[in-house]
């Protein structure tokens, strides 16, 4: 979807922007920063090939909404011949979602899929009760050599659907909405914001989005869901009268006024939905309202029951000691 239906959908934001029951923010007002109620600094992470800046699973948060994950990869150049090799791994009681901003990925996993990712392109694996995936640089980059950079989170799963057969779904860029107007571009890359529902099938109400602003841009965030977040990929923005620079993931309190304004061109993630079903437990690569549905996890990849990765069954990651 472009053009017009996002600068309608746009024009009704705005429109809620000048009501009298939002104010201009004053900074310095404690009031100006009641939307605010957590800056998380991501964690940075070396995992060999490059390292990560983890902002979820945080001490402020565990999650938002149903993202339990969120890390960071890049940028970083990998020079001709050498690539990304994560080697087949275990999945339990979530959904990997994989957005690059720049660079490409091969994904393979237990179910037989296999699917290159490019920048803009969705890859959206539910775990279920279990999958085995692979992510390595696809042969031609590989050889050439790549810039990397991108971003991976987990969705966890609610209760009643954590033991859902394993799916796998790749969406093309050109089947994500796109809203567009005023130096505003938004691109819906799961679940529903601003009126606009990504084709992915998610399995509980949530929204994903990449947002681009222009210098001077100011954009809502829709109060409609309890929990939400913002992660500044790059750029300087200002929310309630505070100034934020790159690499921070912001989460706002219930039904608060969010307006996020660009002083230069800024690109961000808005992530969110509604609260979870519980706390849930995370160990390595497993995510579980229950603590007995790991440990079975943990011995079943420990004794090889886990189904294999065709076309790339020669290696593995092994049990975490």
């Amino acid at each position: 979807m472009k053009g017009g239906l996002g600068a309608a959908l746009f024009v009704c934001y705005e429109q809620c922007m000048t009501l009298p029951h939002i104010p201009d923010p004053i900074i310095g007002d404690i009031a100006s920063i009641d939307a605010i109620e957590h800056v998380i600094v991501p964690r940075v992470r070396d995992i060999g090939d490059f390292k990560v800046h983890r902002a979820l699973p945080a001490a402020e948060r565990q999650m938002i909404g149903p993202f339990i994950f969120f890390d960071r990869f890049g940028p970083v150049m990998m020079r001709a011949g050498a690539g990304m090799d994560v080697r087949p791994h275990p999945h339990i009681g979530l959904a990997t979602v994989t957005w690059l901003f720049n660079g490409k990925i091969f994904h393979r996993d237990s179910l037989g899929s296999e699917q290159a990712i490019a920048p803009g392109e969705l890859n959206w694996m539910t775990a279920g009760r279990g999958i085995v995936h692979s992510e390595r640089t696809p042969a031609l980059e590989r050889a050439s050599g790549q810039n990397m950079f991108g971003l991976q989170s987990w969705v966890a799963l609610p209760k009643d659907v954590e033991e859902t057969p394993p799916t796998f779904e790749h969406v093309a860029q050109t089947l994500l909405p796109l809203l567009s107007d005023r130096g505003r571009k938004v691109q819906v890359i799961a679940g529903a914001i601003y009126g606009a529902r990504s084709p992915v099938k998610t399995l509980s109400d949530l929204f994903y989005a990449d947002a681009r602003l222009e210098p001077g841009a100011s954009l809502p965030l829709p109060p409609e869901h309890e929990e939400r977040g913002l992660y500044l990929v790059n750029g300087h923005i200002e929310i309630a009268g505070v100034e934020f620079e790159a690499g921070k993931l912001i989460a706002f309190k219930p039904q608060s006024e969010v307006i996020v304004t660009a002083f230069e061109a800024c690109h961000f993630m808005l992530l969110g939905g509604e609260p979870m079903d519980g706390p849930r437990h995370i160990w390595w690569n497993f995510v579980s309202s229950s603590k007995e549905k790991i440990d079975a996890a943990k011995e079943e990849w420990r004794t090889g029951r886990f189904k294999i990765v065709p076309g790339d069954d020669k290696e593995y990651i092994p049990l975490p000691s």
